[in-house]
């Protein structure tokens, strides 16, 4: 095992909590202001080997399951949204580079030398002009003469992509090959270029740094990820996206409700004996967040469970309509009960959580949790879900 897998899985959620305190919360107003990368958290994850929480032990990483990384990105958004949002996209990405290219010689290389010893971040370019949203759908497809791989792409975001050390980018598999019909390749930095072609000066969510761009990258036919993305899509990418946004969303809204929390305890301090009248409103949020709280992470164990051992039966469960579905439940429940959360946060605390320059501030927590209907849209997850429970008839 390589000498830095010595990190302790036992301590990577503390290890985090203690990045978000002292690292991330002190710069994310700022990151938010200026719509910045928040460099000063990644270079905190980086130091503290961080990032190569979600490699397997085998490759020297920590080997973390998805309970350990959504409460890892949990704790990482309570000091700064971007923060998590980017460690939890990140951790998506390596997830589907491990499950699905462990065997490949070139993977196992990049899984133990670019991401465990050299800690770097991983970026993915999804999204594409044309296709309205539907990343099972892509229009550029993957050139392959020989010893030599290109690929160009029109994206319409491409999520901290100057600030990452690869990108990992959806295309067709060839191109005669359907729309459907999608690879993932893995493009380090220095074989690829971004043209950017928008600006990211949005409501929340700013320092993921997240503007459309054009791609163009070069390589050799073995940075394909080995299958199809529809197989790492289903048992990867989208139970790890799902699962770990409602993890730092939970988080999110976990800090709003502190802070509301907070102030409660001050106006009861200031009437001894007395209960504040809105306390019994934060009793009922802390229930709404308690629900969200346990609605991720009874999913992240159940995952964490079946893919215990890599067997046909894990892998048939993650290609079901009722996982699938499951799934979307829980991506449409945490995204719409974030922001309730940080509304009824922002209706406890009054003015002093409207004005962005109090400690009870929740504008860049409600702000940011807005996006999370958005990510994926939840009026196509719905659609989706329709279609699906006129066939299943167990859910």
């Amino acid at each position: 095992m390589n000498r830095h897998a010595s990190s302790d899985r036992a301590d990577l959620v503390a290890r985090t909590a203690t990045i978000a305190t002292e690292v991330a919360a002190r710069h994310a107003n700022d990151v938010d202001r200026d719509a910045r990368f928040p460099s000063e958290s990644f270079a905190a994850l980086r130091e503290a080997r961080l990032l190569s929480a979600a490699v397997p032990r085998g490759f020297g990483g920590q080997g973390a399951g998805m309970l350990e990384l959504g409460n890892q990105c949990a704790a990482l958004a309570q000091g700064c949204s971007s923060s998590g949002m980017v460690l939890a996209m990140h951790h998506i990405q390596v997830a589907c580079i491990a499950r699905h290219g462990s065997d490949s010689p070139y993977f196992q290389k990049y899984l133990r030398e670019n991401l465990v010893e050299r800690q770097e971040l991983i970026a993915s370019i999804t999204s594409e002009n044309g296709t309205f949203g539907d990343t099972r759908s892509s229009i550029c497809a993957v050139e392959v003469d020989g010893d030599a791989m290109k690929l160009d792409k029109d994206a319409t975001t491409v999520s901290y992509g100057a600030h990452a050390d690869a990108q990992l980018v959806t295309c067709r598999r060839a191109a005669d090959a359907a729309n459907s019909d999608q690879v993932l390749v893995l493009f380090p930095k220095g074989s690829y270029t971004l043209e950017q072609t928008g600006t990211w000066d949005t409501l929340g969510m700013r320092g993921t740094c997240s503007p459309g761009a054009r791609f163009s990258g070069h390589g050799k036919p073995e940075q394909v990820v080995p299958g199809s993305f529809a197989d790492s899509s289903a048992e990867t990418m989208v139970p790890y996206s799902h699962i770990l946004w409602s993890a730092l969303w939970t988080g999110i809204a976990t800090d709003a409700l502190g802070r509301a929390a907070a102030c409660v305890r001050g106006a009861a301090r200031r009437k001894p004996g007395s209960v504040p009248p809105n306390a019994a409103d934060l009793a009922r949020a802390y229930v709404d967040l308690q629900t969200m709280r346990n609605n991720w992470q009874a999913c992240a164990m159940e995952f964490d469970a079946m893919t215990a051992t890599d067997d046909a039966a894990a892998r048939e469960t993650l290609g079901s309509m009722n996982w699938a579905l499951k799934m979307n439940q829980l991506k449409m429940a945490c995204s719409e009960a974030a922001p309730r959360l940080c509304h009824q946060a922002l209706q406890i605390i009054g003015i002093l959580g409207y004005k962005n320059d109090t400690p009870f501030s929740v504008g860049r927590h409600y702000r940011d949790v807005l996006s999370a209907a958005l990510m994926v849209s939840n009026g196509r997850i719905a659609g989706k879900s329709a279609s699906m429970l006129l066939v299943v008839k167990e859910v």
